[in-house]
């Protein structure tokens, strides 16, 4: 934005509306709220262990023998959060493993975060594993051989006085071969 265009402008209104519509093309293409669930489930996981609550002159303080095992997990939850956001290809594993942690949570940090941390894992892990990349869209898609339209060769009718079909892959039951290659 430069001194000539005022934030109510036109020009700026439309800056607002690209960068809006570039953020949800990228969320669009990836398991972004199960990403954005998990990498809160690290927060109460790693902060209630070292959280200390003040009651009038009463300090109450909720640290665990296994701080540093709740620590680990807080961060391990977060870097699976951030790895769906920008690698998509894990997210059966980064489910996965958020779901586990989730359920380690539960007797290594406070309940899993006062089950916060614990729900939130769950719930992540979940939809991380549930979701599944969409088409792409007409415009973007390019040529691939799929069989469905028409590319896929088709089988020759055997020559005339033949019995045998002119299978060259080698896989005919005719042949014996009943499916299987060979090695060698």
């Amino acid at each position: 934005m430069s001194a000539e265009t005022p934030a109510g402008t036109p020009a700026a209104r439309g800056q607002i509306t690209y960068w809006r519509l570039r953020f949800r093309a990228w969320r669009g293409g990836r398991p972004f709220w199960a990403g954005l669930f998990i990498l809160l489930a690290g927060f109460p996981i790693a902060y209630f262990p070292y959280a200390n609550l003040q009651i009038g002159h009463l300090t109450l303080a909720m640290a665990t023998t296994a701080g540093a095992g709740s620590l680990i997990i807080g961060v391990l939850l977060g870097v699976l959060g951030l790895s769906l956001w920008f690698q998509k290809h894990v997210r059966v594993f980064a489910g996965v493993a958020a779901i586990l942690l989730g359920l380690v949570s539960i007797p290594v940090s406070n309940l899993g975060g006062f089950l916060i941390g614990f729900l939130l894992a769950l719930i992540g892990g979940g939809m991380a594993v549930a979701w599944v990349p969409g088409d792409e869209p007409d415009a973007h898609r390019t040529g691939t051989d799929r069989t469905d339209k028409g590319g896929a060769p088709q089988a020759v009718p055997p020559a005339a006085g033949t019995t045998e079909p002119n299978d060259l892959s080698g896989t005919s039951p005719v042949n014996g071969a009943n499916g299987r290659h060979s090695a060698g």
